[in-house]
């Protein structure tokens, strides 16, 4: 485990004691895997944002704690270490605590534990329930500022939120079902990975708002509580097309693309028309092929950027600028992919 970090350095960014790295390091006895692991990630960590951090000025340590399947997660770590050279003032170090799915509780521990050990600032995407709600509250009580990001928790004491008006996504996505599909019969999946996400409940009612105005008699079928990962979804919609054989299109809010094509595939269809959210890896590739009809993108280097920045406004070490509006919802197609997405 080559490394050219002091064991300082290293236990700040794994969040761990001197001495349990120092044996992690060292092939002592008495540390656990997952403890060792945190310890290899942690140098990992180090390792990309070493090239990519100027010496010098004043350095934060933010934490990144995230309820999402590892595609998304993986779009934000990379978005997010693309913008450190642009964060100026500061120097900005980051720690990353991402999950897949698991109990709300989980993710309470983390926080708290964030809380105890100390942070500058936590962007969070978390699900709007009261625990974590209550989990944010303590962390600001002991003076570590909180942004979230991609979904809200409007009644919590969170800085701000970073990122696009979720209902004006769905009516968007709605709007370009109705003009795709025009006059074609059929119902429209709608896809969900979980009820308690803030931003999908949102996507969803904005969809169904405009859909019930312009188009009222189109059923709209809903699929749900995949957590966005494929196994699942691809056994949900499966059920789904089983259920419903004149599904003709799908929005999907939570992602899983991939699965519900491969389920619509298997079924021996294809939907007229496939509205999806957020160019990761498997959007690009999917719409690329032809095999999504627009993907409802934002700016996610600009949206870290700007949850950055409030952590540093909230240590005073940029000026207030006032409240932010939400992030430009912008229609990919295969022929208007933005830079690096090609």
């Amino acid at each position: 485990m080559g490394h050219p970090y002091t064991i300082r350095e290293i236990a700040r960014q794994a969040g761990l004691s001197l001495a349990t790295v120092d044996r992690v390091l060292n092939g002592r006895g008495g540390v656990r895997e997952s403890t060792a692991r945190e310890v290899e990630q942690a140098i990992k960590d180090l390792d990309r944002q070493r090239t990519q951090v100027r010496i010098g000025g004043r350095t934060f340590m933010v934490d990144i704690v995230m309820q999402s399947p590892d595609r998304f997660s993986t779009a934000v770590r990379e978005a997010l270490e693309a913008e450190l050279p642009s964060l100026h003032p500061a120097v900005v170090r980051s720690r990353f605590h991402f999950r897949e799915t698991g109990p709300a509780s989980e993710m309470v521990r983390m926080l708290d534990r964030i809380g105890r050990r100390g942070s500058q600032g936590v962007i969070l995407k978390a699900p709007d329930v009261p625990e974590v709600t209550a989990a944010i509250e303590r962390l600001v009580a002991v003076g570590i500022p909180v942004v979230t990001l991609a979904t809200d928790l409007p009644s919590s004491p969170r800085s701000a939120y970073v990122g696009i008006d979720n209902r004006a996504a769905g009516a968007t996505a709605a709007y370009l079902v109705r003009q795709w599909l025009g006059d074609r019969p059929g119902a429209v999946l709608v896809t969900i990975s979980r009820g308690f996400y803030r931003n999908e409940e949102e996507r969803e009612m904005g969809f169904r708002a405009a859909m019930r105005a312009a188009a009222p008699a189109r059923r709209l079928v809903e699929v749900t509580d995949s957590d966005g990962l494929d196994a699942t979804q691809r056994d949900l919609v499966r059920d789904a097309l089983e259920r419903e054989p004149d599904l003709a299109a799908v929005y999907s809010i939570g992602g899983g693309n991939t699965a519900t094509l491969d389920a619509f595939a298997a079924a021996g269809r294809e939907p007229h028309v496939f509205v999806a959210h957020d160019l990761d890896h498997d959007n690009t590739r999917l719409l690329r092929a032809g095999r999504l009809s627009a993907v409802l993108h934002h700016d996610l280097r600009q949206d870290l950027r700007r949850a950055c920045q409030t952590i540093m406004r909230a240590h005073q070490a940029l000026p207030d600028e006032g409240p932010s509006l939400p992030s430009a919802i912008q229609v990919v197609t295969p022929y208007n992919m933005p830079p690096g997405n090609g």
